[in-house]
């Protein structure tokens, strides 16, 4: 277990996985492009550390976004490591046991899970080094990241809190925008943990902790798919085989860990009213518009004597959550196995999916219908119920590579008999679902067809599985997307994300001639009655002021702005 945040920043540089910037860089819009830019070089480019941000404490970005950093991140030398562990784990849970011989052998097993629960720190926390009564947000290096945001937001913070009548604690992620020196806004939708303990306290000032940096594993158990009641320093815990150690905040009934950078603590007024927030410039690639949020009032903030501001991007992807995404797929595969459909063998969130638009499974299938089966118990469990477009495969298709997932459309699809679609949740930043927060599923089954499904039948002709295009006319594909003139590239990165953005699987699809046609374009007022975002991208003026400065900030080879491609979207 790392120390510090410092701690793991100096493993990053021993690696040359980090880039110190020491040129005087603007937490508002600058750091964000110099991010975006480096963040979407093959491999996820390298962390930043920007030591000049006008205020005594640097920044760091990217600090996860690459499969070598995320594997540093969580202690591994390669994210297969934890799965197997816990698939071991998950077997001797399981494992019927009839003699007093073989409940003796499992005892240490116990003991291990036992010592992953948290502890209470002993002495002063370095996170409580400083210590600020009067709350000033304005000494902190918030970032304000696209030119349409409502104002600055905190991206990384750890939030903590408890449930009023059972206690256990939640640790979630949620965006915090600055209103004032001392308040900010709590960016939690209605699905999450968080939301769910405010929603069910009885009292007048709901307390609430924030904190930011330390060891990242926190940072990643924060965004963790874990069931509701199951506590996420648990789950450090297990990934570092050692327990979390946790201080008690100074003016709120809460614990947070000892070695965090920044804590932030306050409460939320349970009968004050809520405040609009937003826009954001989201990791949909699109701007989540205002809405009400409820206001968290700063009571407190503490923080290290070395302390350093972690940040995340969001925008168009790639950006660093792609490589969270990876570490969840080989975490959690195994729990999905055991709990929900042992058939499944292993499960993709590609990255143009932006987490829940697009999701593949391969299986191994014995039964006719076992690849709805599977769809619908995913879209039933955790926040896979946020999934939009699920492809199911068979075991043999290895489902991280493009052609061969294509090659078993091609075969195995016919869009009419194999598109099943349905309704359900989906995530409150869905721009496409006709109301928010619910819309259109879609299951492509592209499993070998058994008898009782129509069984296997010989096609003289194998149309591709993607087409995508701007004239709905143009049907080449089996499946047929259609996106407006500007994006209608032949940039099929860009045509996924689109698809998996853009389009409602039941309002949006149609067949004609054994295709299917799907409308990924934007939606006019007479279609779709809700606000249309704009594209994320940087302003003209940030991307020149970071081009002048290009050569000053040490990063190599000169980057263009990945902005520039949605100049006219």
């Amino acid at each position: 277990m790392y120390k510090s945040l410092q701690e793991y920043i100096t493993l990053l540089d021993s690696k040359g996985e980090l880039i110190r910037i020491k040129e005087f860089t603007d937490p508002q819009y600058e750091i964000a492009e110099i991010t975006d830019r480096v963040s979407k070089q093959p491999g996820g480019g390298k962390a930043l550390l920007f030591e000049n941000t006008g205020t005594e404490f640097p920044v760091i970005t990217n600090m996860m976004g690459s499969v070598t950093r995320i594997a540093l991140a969580l202690g591994l030398d390669s994210l297969d490591d934890t799965g197997e562990i816990l698939e071991n784990l998950l077997k001797e849970v399981l494992k019927e046991r009839r003699t007093l011989t073989e409940k003796l052998r499992f005892l240490p097993q116990l003991k291990e899970v036992a010592g992953w629960m948290p502890v209470r720190h002993k002495g002063v926390a370095p996170c409580q080094e400083r210590i600020l009564y009067k709350p000033e947000l304005s000494r902190l290096p918030v970032l304000r990241c696209w030119p349409l945001d409502g104002g600055r937001f905190v991206t990384l913070p750890l939030v903590h809190t408890i449930h009023p009548e059972n206690g256990s604690r939640n640790l979630g992620m949620y965006r915090m925008q600055i209103i004032s020196e001392s308040s900010v806004f709590m960016h939690w939708h209605r699905h999450k943990t968080g939301a769910v303990h405010f929603s069910e306290f009885k009292g007048d000032r709901f307390p609430v902790a924030v904190a930011l940096g330390g060891d990242p594993v926190y940072t990643y158990a924060a965004t963790a798919p874990l069931p509701e009641g199951i506590d996420e320093y648990l789950l450090a815990g297990f990934l570092r085989n050692k327990p979390v150690s946790l201080t008690e905040c100074l003016t709120q009934p809460l614990s947070v860990p000892a070695d965090s950078d920044f804590v932030i603590e306050g409460y939320i007024e349970k009968k004050a009213p809520f405040g609009v927030e937003g826009p954001f410039g989201d990791h949909t690639g699109f701007y989540s518009p205002e809405d009400l949020y409820p206001v968290m009032h700063i009571t407190c903030i503490s923080h290290r004597k070395d302390a350093i501001y972690p940040a995340t991007l969001t925008g168009v992807p790639p950006q660093e959550d792609k490589y969270f995404a990876m570490a969840t797929e080989k975490i959690f595969l195994t729990p999905i196995q055991f709990a929900l459909s042992p058939e499944i063998r292993d499960l993709h969130l590609p990255e143009e999916g932006t987490g829940h638009n697009l999701a593949v499974v391969s299986i191994k299938k014995r039964y006719p219908g076992q690849a709805v089966k599977v769809a619908h118990s995913l879209w039933g469990a955790g926040q896979m119920m946020f999934n939009k477009i699920m492809i199911v495969v068979d075991e043999e298709v290895d489902i991280r590579d493009r052609k061969q997932l294509c090659r078993a459309i091609e075969a195995n699809y016919h869009p009419a008999r194999d598109s099943h679609f349905s309704r359900g949740p989906l995530d409150v930043l869905d721009h496409a679902a006709p109301v928010c927060g619910l819309g259109g599923k879609m299951l492509i089954d592209a499993t070998v067809k058994l008898p009782e499904e129509g069984g296997v039948q010989a096609v003289s002709e194998h149309p591709a599985s993607f087409h995508f295009t701007c004239d709905e006319k143009d049907l080449r594909g089996l499946i047929n997307i259609v996106l407006d003139k500007e994006f209608a590239s032949g940039d099929q990165y860009l045509g996924f994300w689109l698809w998996g953005a853009n389009c409602d699987p039941v309002r949006d699809s149609r067949f004609e001639n054994g295709r299917l046609i799907m409308d990924a374009r934007r939606k006019n007022a007479g279609k779709h009655t809700r606000e249309w975002p704009s594209v994320v991208r940087s302003s003209d003026e940030t991307i020149e002021s970071v081009d002048r400065k290009w050569n000053t900030l040490g990063i190599g080879e000169f980057i263009s702005s990945p902005s520039l491609r949605f100049q006219k979207g």
